[in-house]
């Protein structure tokens, strides 16, 4: 019986490749790479490669990032003016508004968000999907009885 000479490439195993090695700062370069008039003309510099991550991996480090924090998520300038707009349209006069009543009808507002968009997600779990279709969230605001808006 022969002996078993794969025991370096099992399934489970992967090969880890190192990455290149850089020439030591000591060196000396190269003339043909100097950019001189008598060789050839130099190379750009090569940039850093960005570091590509797996599908769903900075989903899932933008969960954990946003859960941690309490900052609003949407811009306070964009928000204020669709409230004074909207305020607007259902009296005619321009009101004014506290910034504490803005922050406030804000943090509701996006408390109301998170929530239906958490919902809407459970129904596209059911469904066997990940992905939220509007339907998805047009089923949420039913059950929950949101329909006037």
């Amino acid at each position: 019986m022969r002996p078993d000479t794969s025991v370096s490439r099992r399934k489970d195993k992967v090969p880890v490749r190192r990455p290149p090695r850089a020439p030591p700062a000591s060196a000396p370069r190269s003339p043909r790479l100097s950019g001189t008039p008598g060789g050839a003309p130099a190379r750009p510099p090569v940039s850093p490669r960005k570091r590509r991550f797996r599908p769903g991996t900075r989903a899932l480090m933008e969960i954990r990032k946003y859960q941690k924090s309490s900052d609003l998520l949407l811009r306070k300038a964009p928000f204020s003016r669709l409230v004074r707009e909207v305020c607007q349209s259902f009296c005619g006069d321009s009101l004014r508004w506290q910034v504490y009543a803005l922050l406030a009808l804000q943090e509701a507002a996006e408390a109301f968000l998170v929530l239906l968009f958490s919902d809407a997600n459970l129904c596209a779990i059911h469904a066997k999907r990940v992905t939220i279709f509007p339907r998805d969230i047009q089923l949420a605001r039913r059950i929950r009885g949101v329909e006037t808006m």
